[in-house]
C-alpha cells in the first residue's frame, strides 16, 4: 500500500507576513475610527451611555493601533530592538486616556442616575455590538495566525489583547439587548460598568507595556 504524506501548505514569506501584520494594524485604526464616530453620534443621540463610552474606547484604541504600527515597522527592520520614544509616549497616553474615560464614565453614570435618565433606545447598540464582535474576532484570528507564523510574541500579545475589544462589545450587546427586550433601567448603567472596569484594565496594561512588563491580557 502506497502512502501519501499531506503537504503542509507554503508559509509566505516573512516580508510578506509583516506586511498582512502592518495592514491587519492599519485596518484596526480605520475601522476603530468609523466605529467610534457611528458610536458616539449614535450614543449621545439615543442617550445611551454604554454606546457613547463604547465609541470613546475606539478614538483611544486608535492611538494604540498607531503605537502598534510603529511597533511593527520597527520589529520589521530590527526584531531586536527596543521600544522607540514614541511608541513609549503613545503607551502612556493611550494609558491616561484609558483611565480619563473611565472616570468620565462614572461620572455619567452618578449623573444619569441622579436625574432618572434612561436611553430612547439601544437598539444601535445591538446592530454595533454584533459588527464588532465579528470584526474583531477575524482581527484576532489574524493577528494570532501572523504572530504564529512570524513567530512574534508582541504581534501574538497585541492579538491576544483584541480579545479586551472583544469583550467590551459583548457587554455592549448584552446591556443593549437587557434594555431593549426589558426596559430595565439600570441596564446601561451597569453596561457602562462594565466598560469601566475593561477600561481601568486597559490602562493599566498601556502604562506596563511601557515599563517593558509582560502584557496581562495575553496570557
Amino acid at each position: 500500500m502506497l502512502m501519501f504524506a499531506k503537504k503542509e501548505p507554503k508559509s509566505l514569506p516573512e516580508t510578506n507576513l509583516y506586511k498582512r501584520a502592518y495592514y491587519l494594524s492599519l485596518f484596526t485604526i480605520f475601522y476603530n475610527i468609523a466605529e467610534g464616530v457611528v458610536s458616539i453620534f449614535l450614543g449621545y443621540k439615543d442617550e445611551t451611555l454604554t454606546l457613547f463610552g463604547f465609541g470613546a474606547d475606539s478614538f483611544i484604541e486608535v492611538l494604540s493601533g498607531l503605537g502598534i504600527a510603529i511597533m511593527i515597522l520597527r520589529i520589521q527592520r530590527n526584531p531586536e530592538s527596543a521600544k522607540s520614544r514614541f511608541e513609549i509616549t503613545a503607551l502612556k497616553i493611550t494609558g491616561t486616556a484609558f483611565y480619563m474615560l473611565s472616570a468620565g464614565l462614572l461620572v455619567g453614570i452618578a449623573l444619569n442616575l441622579l436625574n432618572h435618565r434612561k436611553p430612547e433606545t439601544t437598539f444601535w447598540g445591538i446592530i454595533i455590538s454584533l459588527a464588532s464582535i465579528v470584526v474583531m474576532y477575524w482581527l484576532y484570528s489574524a493577528k494570532k495566525r501572523t504572530g504564529k507564523q512570524l513567530n512574534s510574541q508582541p504581534i501574538i500579545s497585541d492579538a491576544n489583547c483584541t480579545m479586551i475589544c472583544i469583550y467590551m462589545s459583548v457587554v455592549l450587546l448584552v446591556s443593549s439587548l437587557i434594555y431593549q427586550l426589558t426596559g430595565f433601567t439600570y441596564a446601561d448603567a451597569i453596561g457602562t460598568a462594565g466598560l469601566i472596569y475593561f477600561s481601568i484594565s486597559e490602562g493599566k496594561e498601556a502604562f506596563e507595556k511601557a515599563k517593558g512588563k509582560s502584557c496581562d491580557c495575553c496570557d
